[in-house]
């Protein structure tokens, strides 16, 4: 008993710095996952093989995950900078201010006698604004379907596909009292067949407009009957707002 007092007394400075090192050992050991606390030689004999194996798959599981989220949000922050980097450029794509307030005008038409032609320019291209008379009217109205070269109304105001009839090419009169029933006819300038501009007021072999380039003839509804062209002239979306207003676009 003598001896372990003695003992006591010889070690008692030395406790506190021991209980120190056991606390922090004590505090390691709770910071390390619980695979790693329990990793060491004597934990890694005690476990079987296929044990090990689970923990080691944990482990590249992990690591894979966030191997991963820096994959993905490498990629985005990519995306956001190519987007910010492309937007001007696909920006300056679009119609300008000018260019927007074009795409659409109206046209007054009140000086535009039956029998006579007003050329207006649109959206850079020429457009026909013909006021027809009633023999015009009659020598449309009498072509068979099976003589034309193109049957299709290319009338941007009525669904793909309808057929050429004179009734499918001109313009609806503001009113039932604003003219007869037929008599306006509203075509895109331009020769389908190479894009020069036809000359009118009854040109040709068919009384409409003919375009000297190659030869190509059209009739008073503005269709190709001969010649190289192969399509009709477009009629571009247009209405009458009034009486004697027409509006393009």
């Amino acid at each position: 008993m003598h001896r372990l007092n003695s003992a006591n007394r010889q070690f008692a400075p030395l406790r506190p710095f021991v209980r120190w090192t056991a606390l922090a050992q004590a505090a390691k050991q709770r910071s390390k996952p619980c695979c790693a606390r329990r990793s060491g030689p004597g934990f890694a004999l005690f476990l079987g093989p296929r044990r090990r194996r689970d923990l080691l798959s944990h482990a590249d599981d992990h690591n894979g995950d966030r191997r991963d989220f820096l994959y993905y949000a490498t990629a985005g922050t990519g995306v956001v900078v190519t987007g910010a980097a492309v937007w001007p450029l696909v920006n300056q794509m679009n119609p300008s201010a000018d260019v927007q307030a074009l795409s659409s005008i109206r046209v007054d038409v009140a000086e535009v006698l039956p029998g006579s032609q007003l050329t207006v320019k649109w959206l850079g291209k020429p457009v026909f604004i013909r006021r027809r008379t009633q023999e015009e009217i009659d020598a449309a109205n009498q072509v068979q379907m099976d003589e034309l070269i193109d049957d299709q109304a290319r009338n941007a105001n009525l669904p793909d596909g309808d057929s050429a009839v004179d009734g499918n090419r001109y313009l609806t009169p503001f009113g039932e009292d604003d003219g007869p029933t037929g008599e306006w006819l509203v075509m895109i300038g331009v020769c389908t067949h190479l894009g020069c501009v036809p000359l009118g007021d009854g040109a040709g072999d068919f009384g409409g407009w003919f375009c000297p380039c190659h030869g190509s003839h059209y009739d008073t509804a503005g269709r190709i009957r001969q010649g190289p062209a192969p399509t009709n002239l477009a009629v571009p979306v247009a209405a009458f707002v009034d009486a004697t207003t027409i509006k393009l676009g």
